[in-house]
């Protein structure tokens, strides 16, 4: 599985990112190209958080039988289930969400393993900097997919 961390891949993110379009045709699902970008920084702020985020029972339940795969080299399916906040409902402007994830994106990078992840996944629990570099990747990879690119 590609890892985020790594030059390469983010190099290759950072190009898919630039060549998406405010008028990019979804391949499935119901999110607009804007909201799904939107979308995607809420799970940026996951692993680049500083404050705890409270487990979520469903999390405790089941979310270490899922948990790989976030990482592995499995496609996701579509339209899999979303955590409630990460849906995104209301119209978006293409512009600003496209910068701010650029912007996620860069310092995720830039921070490096070391930074990513300090607290646990409210649904997964905790991952190595490695899974959460390969995670970050496969998500994003996943929705610009998405969006054909």
């Amino acid at each position: 599985m590609k890892n985020l961390f790594d030059k390469a891949t983010y190099d290759e993110i950072m190009g898919r990112l630039n060549r998406l379009g405010p008028d990019a045709k979804r391949q499935w699902g119901k999110m607009t190209v804007a909201q799904m970008l939107a979308h995607c920084k809420e799970a940026f702020k996951v692993p680049l958080s500083d404050k705890k985020m409270p487990r979520m029972l469903l999390g405790l339940l089941i979310g270490w039988m899922i948990k790989s795969k976030l990482y592995n080299d499995e496609p996701w399916k579509k339209n899999l289930p979303t955590a409630p906040n990460f849906i995104i409902k209301d119209d978006r402007d293409f512009s600003l969400e496209k910068k701010q994830l650029v912007e996620l994106v860069n310092r995720f990078y830039t921070a490096g393993p070391g930074a990513a992840g300090k607290f646990p996944h409210p649904m997964f629990g905790r991952f190595t900097p490695e899974q959460w570099g390969m995670s970050m990747y496969k998500h994003l990879d996943h929705h610009l997919k998405q969006f054909a690119v």
